[in-house]
């Protein structure tokens, strides 16, 4: 058996350079995913992302920046790291994007993270999609885990 991994990818109708901001720039990606960024992604960056309708962070450390082209990071660096990386190809003006979360562990758990991985990315693309191409605010990230949310947080 192999290490398993998870994949998912969208077409977001916009140029490659908007599309690759949205996703360097937290001001940007917090319309769609995460509630905070302390820092855009840059080469060698140690950043925190926070979803504070769940009270929860994560710190990674970003590897690559190629602009317009890729973002590789260490993902939960100081609890189970895996590597995420972004490829963004323009179409036209559209852009076709890629995630690909690898570094799970073989076996039972390593298969249900990569799954829950899978689907977490593939909302994550969507509410890149949503916001990018009409300018409304997805409440994916808010809603998918409705029962962990933390009392009295409002969005």
């Amino acid at each position: 058996m192999t290490a398993p991994v998870a994949e998912a990818g969208m077409l977001i109708r916009r140029p490659v350079a908007e599309v690759f901001a949205a996703f360097v720039d937290p001001a940007v990606t917090a319309r769609f995913w995460f509630t905070h960024g302390d820092a855009p992604l840059t080469p060698g960056a140690r950043v925190v992302w926070t979803w504070a309708m769940y009270g929860v962070s994560t710190v990674v450390q970003v590897k690559a920046v190629e602009p317009e082209r890729r973002i590789l990071i260490d993902w939960d660096v100081e609890t189970a790291p895996t590597e995420v990386e972004w490829r963004f190809e323009p179409r036209g003006d559209e852009t076709w994007v890629t995630v690909e979360n690898r570094g799970f562990p073989e076996g039972e758990k390593g298969v249900a993270a990569a799954l829950d991985s899978t689907g977490g990315f593939a909302l994550v693309l969507a509410g890149a999609k949503i916001w990018l191409e009409h300018g409304i605010e997805p409440r994916f990230a808010l809603d998918r885990h409705p029962d962990h949310r933390v009392a009295g947080w409002e969005g």
